[in-house]
């Protein structure tokens, strides 16, 4: 059953240099108890499209609809209220705490606000969401600075799911993290998954963090999406050359020939391209590409793809 949907939405922010294209005309699905992974390049839109979904950015055009009710068009209450059920983690566990806040105010806070027990009982949900992503009880009356990053981002994690929300939205929530603290923090959300069957949109830039973590994959380019697949399905068989320059960009030790980078810098999203977004940066670009914006084409099941040469 279909959890959050996306119809055409897109986030346009006015500057000096002209309307930057964040995010332009995207679309998307996320089911009950799925995990969607949303992958690009670093300045593609992904954090933009994240926090679109939540309204802390808000769209410029389209539509969000969480369980059927248009979270774009909510204000005040209403858009209070659903924020109990869409949480966010943040990529940075030094910025996203407060440092004058103990842990406890820090975790009892939300539901204080959405009017969640009495200041005992707020309390006692705090250590217990404590213990939960494995941190001690006398971590409550502690300050942020006291905490390594990977100990914050658990507090981070704390502090989303203590609403007890369907969905989670990830925001690069191990990039800041040693490679030993990351593998702890995604066990911990799939066991967080599991406990309380959650959803997660988990945005990242590393396509190896999120192979073994996500059931299906977008992949974004310049505040678009460009092709979106199960994820066994986008390693077997990627059809956009952009996915493939993903993929072949991670380190495979039994690999004999390491892939060659994608050549070019990353379009300004004031002026986007014209045809495909891509076709500055592709190999396989011919007068088409330059041309024409392609259309989606499905490439199987569950297998969409924006590309004039996916064939």
């Amino acid at each position: 059953m279909s959890l959050l949907s996306v119809d055409r939405l897109s986030t346009h922010y006015p500057a000096a240099a002209g309307t930057v294209r964040a995010v332009d005309d995207v679309s998307l699905e996320i089911l009950e108890g799925e995990t969607v992974a949303l992958v690009g390049e670093s300045g593609c839109g992904k954090s933009t499209l994240g926090k679109s979904l939540m309204r802390l950015v808000d769209p410029t055009s389209g539509r969000v609809t969480f369980k059927g009710r248009d979270v774009a068009a909510m204000s005040g209450k209403e858009l209070q209220a659903i924020r109990r059920h869409i949480q966010m983690i943040f990529q940075d566990p030094f910025a996203s705490l407060n440092p004058r806040q103990t842990i406890r105010a820090i975790l009892t806070a939300p539901l204080a606000v959405h009017g969640i027990g009495d200041r005992k009982s707020r309390d006692a949900i705090a250590a217990s969401m404590i213990a939960h992503v494995g941190l001690p009880s006398d971590s409550l009356d502690r300050y942020p600075h006291e905490f390594s990053g990977g100990q914050r981002q658990r507090i981070g994690i704390a502090r989303a799911l203590i609403l007890q929300p369907e969905l989670v939205i990830c925001d690069e929530p191990v990039s800041a993290l040693d490679l030993s603290i990351q593998a702890q923090i995604l066990n911990l959300l799939v066991e967080m998954k599991t406990e309380l069957s959650l959803s997660y949109l988990f945005i990242s830039h590393d396509l190896s963090v999120v192979r073994y973590f996500a059931d299906r994959v977008l992949v974004m380019y310049l505040g678009r999406i460009v092709e979106s697949a199960p994820t066994a399905r986008l390693w077997s068989d990627a059809k956009h050359p952009y996915t493939r320059a993903l993929l072949a960009a991670v380190p495979d030790p039994s690999r004999r020939k390491q892939a060659a980078p994608i050549t070019g810098d990353l379009p300004s999203p004031h002026n986007p391209p014209s045809g495909c977004r891509f076709h500055t940066r592709c190999p396989l670009a011919t007068d088409i590409c330059r041309s024409d914006d392609p259309a989606y084409r499905q490439m199987g099941s569950g297998h969409t793809v924006a590309c004039h040469h996916a064939q």
